[in-house]
C-alpha cells in the first residue's frame, strides 16, 4: 500500500466508507495483492492506526472511549417507550480497521469485539436457505473462516488452520474470579460441562459448555489482530497499486444516465484536515463502487445517493433514484445487560489499575434445557417452537464473566468488582437507522434500536436468575451493590445481599422469586439494558421484494456498478461477536469480485495464503 499526497481522478475500485472497516480492509488488502495492476482506493473518515500504540496494544482501548476521542462515532438513539422513555447509545470505530482496531474484550468493546468466536453453522446456512443467498452457507463459509486465522493453540481441530494473516491465542492472564466463574458454573450446572477444558467451544457446533474462550491476539507478539496491521500495512510501500486515504468523509456514490455507478463525492473531516478546504470533490471507480461503511455509515451513503424509501429521502430533500425500502431497515444487535457484584479484597481484578491489565473472559453459549424452556414463559414458547426447536446448534443466551467493574468506575466505591453478563443471541425485534440530512455526514441518525419491544425481556431476565444463583457461590463474593440490582421486596428470598462475608453455602435453595420480584427484575432490564456493539442487517441480503438491498452477488439492486460488503448486509443474526463475520464477509466479497474481474489468486478458501 501506499499513501498518497494527492488522489488521482480515478481507480479501477473506489472503497467507499464513513469507516475503512474490517471488510473493506480485507477486500482492498486481498484484490491488490492477486493484481499489481488493478488500481484500488479506500477512503476513510477517521484516521490511520499504522504502528499505534492505542490500536495495537489491546489494553489501551479505553482511549477509545475517553470524552473527546477521534477514533470512534457515537450514535444515540430515539426514547424508546419500551425502555422507560430512554435513549441508547452505540459507538462504532471510525479509523482504519474500524472496530478490529479499537475493540477490546467483549464487554468492553466498540465493534465488533476482540473476543474469538465463531457462530453456529446453521446461522450461516439460514442465509443460503431461507434468505434464498445462494454461495453463503456454512460449507461455503467455514474455509474462508480458516483462510484468515493462524490458530495458535495446541490440538487445532479440523475448522481452523495455521498459516493466515490473523493470529488467534488465549491472549495471556487467567484470573482467579474466572476460574472460580468456571468450577461453580460447572459443579452447579454439571449437564452443560461435558467437554475437557482443552475442547475446541468454536467447531460451529458446540454449545453449552462452559469453557475459557480466545482472543484475537497473536501469542508471538502479544498485539491485536487487526486488519489493517496484518493484512495492509505490512505491504507499505511493496504495493504501489492499493492507496488509502484517511480524513475523508465518503458523501454519496455518483451515478451515469444508465444508473450506473461511477464514483464516489467526499469531503476532507476538518478533524484531520483543519487547514483544507470544505469543497465537496469526486473520484471515479472504473469498474466498481464497493460501501463498505458498516450497519450505520452504508445505509446512510446509499440513502444520500438517492436509493431507498421515498418518505425517508423526501424528508430530506434526496431525489429518488431507486426505491428501496429495505434500505436502514433490519437493524438488528444483542441485547446486553450486566450484573455487577462486590469481590474479595484478595480477588484477581482489573479495578485496581483502571482495567488497564489484561483481564479474563469466561462464557457459555445457554441454551435451555427442555426442562427449563417453561422458565421461559409461554411468551416465548412460540418462538422457541418457530427458531430454536429443529436447530439444536442455536443457543438462546450468550453469558459470561469479566474480573472488574463493567461501567464508569467513579460512581462506584473504590474496592474490587467482577461483572457477570448477558446478551440475547437472536432478538426478535428491529430497528432502523436513517439519514436526518441531505449532505450533512454528521448529522444525527434517525436510530431506533428496537430493544425489548416484543418478548427480548423474557431470556435477559431468566438469564440474571441463572448468573446470580453462579455468583453468589463463587469464593470472592462479597455482595450485590445496591441500586445496581433490581428492586427486590426487601427482607423478601431474592432481596439484594448489599454486604457478604463469603459465599451463600454451594448447597442453598435456589433464590424463589414471586410475581412482585418478577416485575421488579423486568423493570430493571428494560432499565439497564444496552447494545454490544455488534450492529448488522441495514443493507440485508436478501430478495428485494422481503425488504433487501443487496442479492448475493452483493450487487445493489436497482443500479449497476455498486456493492455493499459489511455487517450491514447479513440478513439475520448470528450467535458470535461479530468480528469474525466481518471477515468472512470481505473474504466472500473479494472471491466474488475477483471472479466478475477475472482477477485469478484469489482463493476461496483452501487454507493456503
Amino acid at each position: 500500500m501506499s499513501t498518497p499526497t494527492v488522489i488521482y481522478e480515478e481507480y479501477d475500485i473506489v472503497i467507499a466508507g464513513v469507516i475503512g472497516g474490517t471488510a473493506a480492509c480485507v477486500i482492498a488488502g486481498r484484490l491488490a495483492a492477486a493484481d499489481a495492476n488493478l488500481r484500488v482506493l479506500i477512503l476513510e473518515a477517521g484516521p490511520t492506526t499504522y504502528n499505534d500504540p492505542a490500536h495495537t496494544q489491546p489494553l489501551r482501548f479505553l482511549s477509545h472511549l475517553a470524552p473527546g476521542s477521534r477514533t470512534v462515532r457515537v450514535h444515540v438513539s430515539q426514547p424508546s417507550a419500551a425502555l422507560g422513555g430512554r435513549t441508547t447509545i452505540v459507538h462504532h470505530g471510525q479509523c482504519l480497521g474500524s472496530g478490529g482496531s479499537v475493540n477490546y474484550m467483549s464487554l468492553f468493546s466498540c465493534t465488533p469485539t476482540m473476543v474469538y468466536t465463531r457462530p453456529s453453522a446453521s446461522d450461516y446456512d439460514d442465509w443460503e436457505t431461507a434468505c434464498q443467498n445462494p454461495g453463503w452457507g456454512s460449507k461455503d463459509l467455514v474455509p474462508l473462516l480458516r483462510k484468515i486465522e493462524t490458530y495458535q493453540v495446541p490440538g487445532e481441530g479440523p475448522t481452523h488452520e495455521t498459516d493466515g494473516p490473523l493470529g488467534v491465542s488465549p491472549g495471556g492472564f487467567f484470573s482467579d474470579v474466572a476460574e472460580q466463574f468456571l468450577q461453580v458454573a460447572r459443579k452447579l450446572d454439571p449437564d452443560r460441562a461435558q467437554k475437557p477444558d482443552d475442547a475446541d467451544t468454536n467447531d460451529l457446533e458446540t454449545i453449552n459448555v462452559y469453557t475459557r474462550w480466545l482472543n484475537w491476539i497473536n501469542a508471538e507478539t502479544g498485539t491485536r489482530s487487526d486488519v489493517p496491521h496484518n493484512v495492509i500495512y505490512p505491504f507499505k510501500g511493496s504495493r504501489p497499486n492499493l492507496h488509502i486515504w484517511t480524513g475523508a468523509h465518503v458523501k454519496y456514490v455518483t451515478f451515469d444516465d444508465e444508473n450506473r455507478a461511477t464514483g464516489v463525492a467526499y469531503a476532507l473531516n476538518p478533524l484531520f484536515h483543519p487547514d483544507d478546504p470544505k469543497d465537496t470533490r469526486t473520484v471515479r471507480g472504473t469498474k466498481l463502487v464497493l460501501v463498505s461503511a458498516g450497519a450505520f455509515g452504508s445505509p446512510a451513503i446509499l440513502e444520500r445517493s438517492g436509493i431507498g424509501a421515498k418518505g425517508v429521502l423526501e424528508r430530506v430533500g434526496v431525489k429518488q433514484r431507486v426505491d428501496l425500502p429495505g434500505i436502514g431497515e433490519n437493524y438488528q444487535d444483542h441485547n446486553s445487560m450486566n450484573l455487577k457484584f462486590f469481590a474479595a479484597d484478595e480477588a484477581q481484578t482489573m479495578d485496581a489499575i483502571f482495567r488497564n491489565e489484561e483481564g479474563a473472559l469466561d462464557r457459555i453459549k445457554w441454551r435451555p434445557k427442555p426442562s427449563e424452556v417453561a422458565e421461559l414463559g409461554p411468551e416465548f414458547q412460540e418462538y422457541w417452537d418457530s427458531y430454536f426447536a429443529n436447530a439444536p446448534d442455536k443457543p438462546v443466551l450468550w453469558m459470561g464473566v469479566c474480573s472488574a467493574f463493567f461501567g464508569d468506575p467513579t460512581l462506584v466505591p473504590r474496592r474490587k468488582y467482577f461483572t457477570l453478563a448477558i446478551f440475547t443471541e437472536y432478538p426478535i425485534t428491529r430497528g432502523h437507522v436513517h439519514i436526518t440530512h441531505a449532505d450533512d455526514v454528521s448529522a444525527p441518525a434517525d436510530f431506533v434500536p428496537g430493544y425489548l419491544e416484543s418478548r427480548d425481556a423474557q431470556p435477559l431476565t431468566c438469564g440474571y436468575k441463572f448468573m446470580r444463583e453462579i455468583a453468589r457461590r463463587m469464593p470472592h463474593f462479597r455482595g450485590e451493590p445496591p441500586g445496581l440490582h433490581p428492586n427486590f421486596a426487601p427482607g423478601g428470598p431474592a432481596a439484594v445481599i448489599a454486604h457478604a462475608e463469603g459465599p451463600v453455602s454451594f448447597d442453598a435453595p435456589r433464590i424463589v422469586y414471586s410475581k412482585e420480584d418478577d416485575r421488579a427484575l423486568e423493570a430493571f432490564a428494560r432499565a439497564v439494558v444496552a447494545t454490544t456493539w455488534h450492529s448488522l442487517g441495514t443493507c440485508a441480503m436478501k430478495p428485494r421484494e422481503q425488504g433487501g438491498a443487496v442479492d448475493a452477488r452483493l450487487n445493489v439492486y436497482g443500479v449497476r456498478g455498486l456493492k455493499v460488503a459489511d455487517l450491514s448486509v447479513p440478513p439475520a443474526n448470528v450467535s458470535e461477536n461479530t468480528y469474525g463475520t466481518a471477515q468472512v464477509i470481505g473474504e466472500k466479497a473479494a472471491v466474488i469480485i475477483a471472479e466478475e474481474l477475472g482477477i485469478k489468486g484469489v482463493s476461496s478458501g483452501t487454507g493456503h495464503n
